[in-house]
């Protein structure tokens, strides 16, 4: 069955409207064709709700109900796995408005949903660079920073990273209202559109490039710094090689990947796009609408992550892990390790590493596991 056009759905829904039937006001631009953005939007972001949204679930599920949020890296995966459980949850409006290719909501959930998006990509890189920072402070300076690697810490840090989007999220919310046009005499509203010129020129640009430098420049810093030296410090030759020295390399090589797929394309066109438009820099209006194409597909990346961060939580926590695992298997059959009494999932460390330097707090995440063994472990070391 053929899918209705554009003209359909706006003459279903505005049939019984006077009001918008009789609106000519020639102030109000007419709209654009943007039908075929909203396709593939709609097809991407079908794929993320119904990956993601399990997937985050699940991980918040397993993170709060199992492992307890005892250790320093879990207390960051959860809250990460709630960032993107947050956004997949606003995705069903996104999917509505691709659909009907108008808004038909209220203002205020326009606005909720594009601020989501925002916490969602700058929280989502905040968080994995604490993740790689916990691992830099674990490995290279094990000593000298063991103070911050502790859960507590680790909670009033992600109570800061809350407070940060939330803050930058009042004036997304402000910016993200709907847009109007004109479509056959009859005034729509559209979301998750292009803002007016006067938006850019006015505050958005210096807004964009604040949160740009404090959500991904200063994360993607930190990023690439503590992963190199994580890895320079692993490459020494009197490391100790390990299955868990793998799963470290293998956590930051997922997280490397996770900010250069989605996160650098969107945010570098982003600022470019804004640089344009707030006319920083001469261009065309085709090179503007180039732009903007191009801008169109990265942030279907940025919306992606939320897909790939479950992979950090798999293949880095052990705990994590087996728990997907034991899902499947009887509940008298289950090898648990458990730490004390709270029955945590985790992976035992093993007998001490040779002289590496590396303090008892980073020696189970080096060390392979002796997994027929339940041995009661420091919380902090309980995630991976």
């Amino acid at each position: 069955m053929p899918q209705p056009s554009f003209s359909s759905h706006l003459d279903t829904m505005f049939a019984n409207s006077s009001a918008n039937a009789s609106s000519t006001n020639s102030s109000v631009p007419q709209c654009r064709d943007y039908r075929g953005t909203h396709r593939l939007h709609m097809v991407v972001y079908s794929l993320v709700l119904a990956t993601g949204l399990p997937l985050n679930a699940l991980a918040l599920w397993v993170f709060v109900r199992v492992l307890r949020v005892n250790s320093v890296v879990s207390v960051y995966m959860c809250n990460l796995a709630a960032s993107d459980l947050l956004f997949t949850l606003s995705l069903p409006l996104r999917l509505s408005y691709y659909a009907r290719h108008h808004w038909p909501f209220p203002d205020f959930l326009c606005q909720m949903s594009g601020a989501i998006f925002q916490m969602n990509m700058y929280g989502s890189c905040i968080f994995l660079m604490l993740i790689n920072v916990d691992r830099y402070a674990a490995i290279v300076h094990p000593l000298r920073l063991r103070h911050l690697r502790r859960p507590r810490v680790a909670r009033r840090l992600c109570l800061g990273v809350w407070a940060l989007i939330l803050l930058f999220a009042v004036p997304a919310v402000r910016v993200h209202s709907p847009s109007t046009c004109r479509h056959e005499n009859i005034t729509v509203s559209l979301c998750f559109e292009s803002f007016s010129d006067e938006l850019w020129k006015g505050g958005l640009l210096p807004l964009l490039l604040l949160a740009e430098t404090l959500g991904f420049l200063l994360p993607l810093a930190a990023v690439v710094y503590s992963s190199g030296r994580v890895f320079w410090t692993l490459a020494r030759p009197d490391a100790t090689q390990s299955q868990r020295r793998q799963k470290t390399v293998r956590l930051l090589l997922i997280n490397l990947v996770i900010f250069l797929l989605c996160f650098v394309p969107y945010n570098a066109t982003l600022a470019v796009y804004g640089l344009l438009r707030a006319d920083l820099v001469e261009s065309s209006l085709q090179a503007r609408d180039q732009v903007r194409g191009v801008l169109m597909v990265m942030v279907l990346l940025a919306g992606a992550n939320c897909v790939l961060d479950p992979l950090v939580y798999y293949f880095s926590a052990e705990g994590f892990r087996n728990t997907l695992r034991n899902l499947g298997t009887p509940l008298h059959t289950r090898p648990l390790a458990t730490n004390g009494a709270r029955g945590v999932l985790t992976e035992p460390p093993s007998e001490s590493t040779q002289n590496t330097g590396l303090d008892a707090t980073s020696q189970g995440l080096l060390q392979p596991a002796n997994l027929g063994t339940p041995v009661i472990q420091g919380p902090q070391d309980s995630a991976l």
